[in-house]
């Protein structure tokens, strides 16, 4: 019997040291919880119609984490509820009620996959706009490497870097004919899903524009390799979490500076790179435990618990639902992994 999977997950993000000087508002938003993890970016431009850049963005996440934990979280019976990342998205929204507008990446842990009757969890990402997701993986096993396996691309009108596909609700100081149905269609349209099988292990890294237009693939890659060593425990201490997403925030900001030399660092966007506001979100898939379940998942029912009692005190009652947990389909690793792992524990991020 396959056990499900979730993230632990932390993220660090920081206002670009000459935005910083000038009193410039972080716009920027992470989202970090057991089963959906998400970066969005507030455009920042509409602060000159005295909105606030960044409400619409901790709103749009605040709303993922509520519905993506009523929904997935192993156990709760809601699992059904369950339509997908676009509807999740979609109803994320309709529950704001501010203005603004926002890019988008997020990645759900689905644990309710079947691929011929074993649980075989999913991970769900959804972007609009030019935040990014990346799982990296050790292909080769525990002692190998981590590896880009897949990554998003970047959704900007006309290929403008100052043009990313957004989700929006504005007024008529900016757009007249504007009607939520326009965002409502660029959710269920206009975005990119895309579905990864999960496997223990498994990096995710999940970054706003000013990662990806700073930072080549390779380099994302590397920075995580010095980080997360093979030798490691695992599950990955979170302060190591933390630590690889700073390092990756501030390698970000380093393209923009002046080398010895007199000379600027190559980057994606061009030499020099973007000064730009920066949030990375890192997450590690661990599985999901009896601790997870204490914790975010529902109290039991007393009637449950006098039903479990009467059936253990059968003779080997106990022995076989050990060997049911413990009966860890391998499938569920990447080769050369061991099922043995501990519990993690996710936490939530709003950009000030």
């Amino acid at each position: 019997k396959n056990k499900p999977l979730c993230y632990n997950a932390r993220a660090y993000q920081k206002t670009h040291p000459v935005k910083a000087r000038t009193g410039h508002r972080d716009a920027d938003a992470t989202l970090e919880t057991p089963m959906a993890v998400g970066v969005a970016d507030g455009v920042s431009q509409i602060e000159e119609f005295g909105i606030d850049s960044s409400e619409l963005p901790n709103q749009i996440l605040s709303n993922c984490e509520d519905l993506a934990m009523e929904q997935l979280v192993p156990g709760s019976g809601n699992e059904g509820k369950y339509q997908g990342p676009i509807p999740l998205v979609r109803e994320a929204f309709q529950r704001t009620e501010c203005l603004g507008s926002t890019t988008l990446a997020l990645a759900l842990l689905d644990n309710s996959t079947r691929i011929h009757g074993k649980l075989h969890p999913m991970i769900a990402v959804i972007s609009i706009g030019d935040c990014e997701v990346v799982v990296l993986r050790r292909v080769q096993g525990r002692g190998a490497p981590l590896e880009l396996v897949f990554h998003t691309e970047m959704q900007r009108v006309d290929g403008h870097c100052q043009t990313p596909l957004q989700l929006a609700r504005v007024d008529d100081r900016i757009d007249p004919n504007f009607h939520e149905g326009i965002t409502i269609e660029v959710i269920e349209r206009g975005s990119a899903v895309h579905c990864v099988s999960a496997y223990e292990g498994d990096i995710l890294l999940l970054g706003s524009d000013g990662v990806f237009d700073n930072l080549f693939l390779d380099e994302v890659t590397a920075i995580a390799n010095s980080v997360l060593l093979p030798s490691a425990q695992f599950p990955t201490h979170h302060t190591l979490l933390s630590h690889l997403a700073r390092r990756i925030v501030d390698a970000c900001h380093a393209k923009t500076e002046m080398q010895p030399g007199g000379w600027m660092p190559e980057a994606p966007i061009g030499r020099g790179g973007k000064m730009d506001d920066t949030c990375c979100v890192v997450a590690e898939v661990i599985e999901w435990t009896r601790a997870h379940q204490k914790m975010y998942g529902p109290p039991p029912q007393a009637t449950q618990s006098w039903q479990k009692f009467l059936a253990c005190s059968l003779p080997g009652c106990a022995a076989d639902g050990e060997e049911e947990q413990d009966d860890y389909d391998e499938d569920m690793l990447p080769h050369g992994m061991s099922s043995r792992s501990n519990s993690g524990k996710g936490s939530r991020t709003q950009g000030r």
